[in-house]
């Protein structure tokens, strides 16, 4: 095992691997930008390091400074935890060369994987099903218009190296497919570096369904059961809940079967992450692997009682897993929420600021992950996300009253979060039957925001 790793992430991520490593007897080093010079994973870190100005560039995207602050603090490994520099094969590749284990995969899986192109193809190799589109990438936008006459409409272009949403975009018509490809490839240029695009047929209104995977180095291969991620605000996920409402038995079991042939085809080492999206009528379709530890992670680590960011460390250290999939049981029902400094009532800006004070709420299966404490700064160079509560019950109705009470009880002072609108959406007659898609809060958003008024 290791004795010594470095953190190259901030906020709550980082705390969580720090009490983690903690647990394993594992040192800590966090790099931190000098925006973070009083947070939490600053102070509880066994040592700490600034490495820059606030922008994530001048920090936490040098990945030259992190790999020279792991050396001369003498760390054997690095856990990159989510965002940031997490999927970037590069910096795997540089850790690997001066001799340092990035916690993850390798820099080849990350690459693969991280190409929705190559993905795609390696599926369709190995007979897990994927969205049908284009045989290959798309060079123009006279082409791009061929290929979807010929897919049928709606089609939805895409950046073969984007994420997060950007490089999309939908097309309804031979008169919109032009404009889109070339809108969703200059973004693509500018948020990416690459402006390689390919074609997926739309479909429309679907599950964003996800089976987190873990693989050690002796090709073991397991899957957690699945998360149900699909209420989403412009691609971004808000709330997640395993297992997901909408699979039958039947469907979880075709699904759980595809995600681990794809961990497999993949050559996966470490915790990762199968994303699919499921019609209405219950087709599903590979879209993409996250080779990283999820947001969301801990909905799966509370119905199986398996601690992720552990078996990550362990991996990586080499170990076999300590399980076989016969031995996973999904217990019970859990939700996170993502609670975020912003302003719902204007268009969910950013609301960054000092918190003046902070209490989290407690209790019977209930669990808050957080960097935050009475008198943080939430800064406004970092994603806004405040605090993930997380709540358990023996059923999911039982889930859904304790998520109530829990976002009743949690107190964020001094900046406008999005609390009250998460606390209204848990009364929604169509979440409360867990009929809802990806469409669900463009069909919603303005009941809740006007529920909030009254």
């Amino acid at each position: 095992m290791f004795k010594r790793i470095l953190i190259a992430n901030r906020g709550e991520i980082a705390l969580r691997v720090i009490r983690c490593c903690r647990s394993l007897d594992i040192e800590t080093v966090v790099v931190h930008s000098s925006a973070d010079r009083d947070t939490l994973p600053v102070k509880l870190a066994d040592r700490a390091v600034c490495i820059g100005d606030p922008s994530p560039k001048d920090s936490y995207l040098d990945a030259a400074k992190i790999v020279d602050v792991a050396l001369k603090t003498g760390c054997e490994a690095v856990h990159p935890g989510y965002g940031f520099l997490s999927e970037n094969a590069s910096f795997a590749r540089a850790l690997e060369s001066n001799g340092l284990k990035f916690i993850g995969p390798s820099p080849e899986t990350i690459e693969r994987m991280g190409d929705k192109e190559a993905a795609r193809s390696l599926m369709k190799k190995n007979k897990v099903p994927v969205v049908p589109g284009s045989d290959g990438l798309v060079e123009t936008a006279k082409d791009a218009r061929e290929i979807s006459e010929k897919i049928g409409y709606p089609v939805l272009i895409k950046a073969s190296a984007g994420g997060g949403g950007r490089g999309m975009r939908p097309a309804y018509s031979s008169r919109e497919v032009e404009k889109a490809f070339e809108e969703a490839r200059a973004e693509a240029v500018s948020g990416f570096g690459d402006g390689r695009m390919y074609i997926e047929k739309l479909i429309e209104n679907p599950r964003h369904i996800e089976f987190q995977i873990l693989a050690d180095s002796k090709g073991h291969v397991v899957e957690l059961g699945d998360r149900d991620c699909s209420i989403q605000r412009r691609h971004q996920k808000m709330v997640e809940e395993a297992p997901s409402p909408f699979l039958t038995d039947k469907l979880r079991k075709k699904m759980a079967k595809a995600a681990v042939k794809a961990a497999s085809a993949a050559g996966y080492e470490g915790a990762g992450t199968i994303e699919f999206i499921v019609s209405q009528t219950g087709e599903f379709y590979f879209i993409e692997m996250n080779t990283r530890v999820q947001v969301e992670h801990p909905v799966t680590e509370a119905v199986t009682g398996i601690d992720i960011v552990r078996e990550q460390i362990r991996i990586a250290a080499g170990l076999n897993l300590g399980f076989k999939q016969d031995d996973i049981r999904v217990r019970g029902h859990a939700i996170e929420c993502r609670v975020n400094a912003e302003d719902p009532a204007r268009g969910f800006v950013p609301s960054p600021g000092n918190v003046n004070f902070v209490h989290f709420p407690d209790g019977i299966g209930v669990r808050c992950e957080s960097a935050l404490i009475s008198g943080s700064e939430i800064s406004p160079y970092y994603d806004s996300l405040a605090v993930k509560v997380i709540v358990t019950g023996n059923g999911r109705l039982e889930a859904i009253r304790r998520m109530r009470t829990a976002l009743e009880e949690l107190i964020i002072d001094g900046v406008h979060t999005n609390i009250e609108f998460l606390f209204l959406m848990m009364f929604n007659p169509d979440f409360l039957k867990g009929r809802y898609d990806t469409s669900f809060l463009e069909t919603y958003t303005d009941d809740i925001l006007n529920w909030m008024k009254e």
